[in-house]
């Protein structure tokens, strides 16, 4: 079994009172000069890069609302409804507005933005959530609660009505 001395101790911790313990126990701390680190430096390439966008722009259509679905997560249940714009509903204690959902224009059965307010105690409490949920990201933008979760699933539109 190996002895630790106090100072390979103190050092090994990495506290301060090193110095003046390794002068008590007759350790020599050598101070190293170390020469600067020098870096090279980049030029910029002569190469002409062009106009890079990553942004894409969609007209979007405002549906009649959205399908959601909400889940407690102590209990396992689920539940799908639906919200039609300016509307609300309950779900346990939790009030979820439906401002409005959005769809691209060229595709109804595509992506789905709807803007949600969710507020606690049945509407009497806190603002849990506000913004755009987005259907195939519901992480993205999502509720935070420890027991409930609410995700937008898709628009409704006349030609996604009778799937319910």
């Amino acid at each position: 079994m190996r002895s630790w001395g106090l100072a390979s101790v103190i050092l090994a911790a990495g506290l301060a009172p090193v110095a003046t313990l390794a002068q008590d126990t007759g350790v020599v701390i050598e101070m190293i000069e170390i020469e600067p680190l020098e870096f090279e430096t980049l030029s910029t390439p002569d190469i002409e890069l062009g106009d890079v966008s990553s942004e894409s722009v969609v007209a979007a259509t405002v549906a009649q609302g959205a399908m959601l679905r909400g889940l407690d997560k102590l209990t396992g249940e689920r539940v799908d409804f639906d919200l039609a714009n300016g509307f609300s509903t309950f779900m346990g204690p939790l009030r979820v507005d439906m401002a409005q959902c959005r769809h691209p224009a060229d595709n109804a059965t595509g992506e789905a933005y709807a803007f949600l307010t969710i507020i606690e105690d049945r509407g009497e409490g806190d603002t849990l959530f506000q913004g755009w949920m987005i259907a195939s990201s519901p992480a993205l933008e999502a509720l935070d609660h420890a027991r409930y979760d609410v995700w937008v699933l898709r628009c409704k539109t006349s030609a996604t009505e009778g799937n319910d």
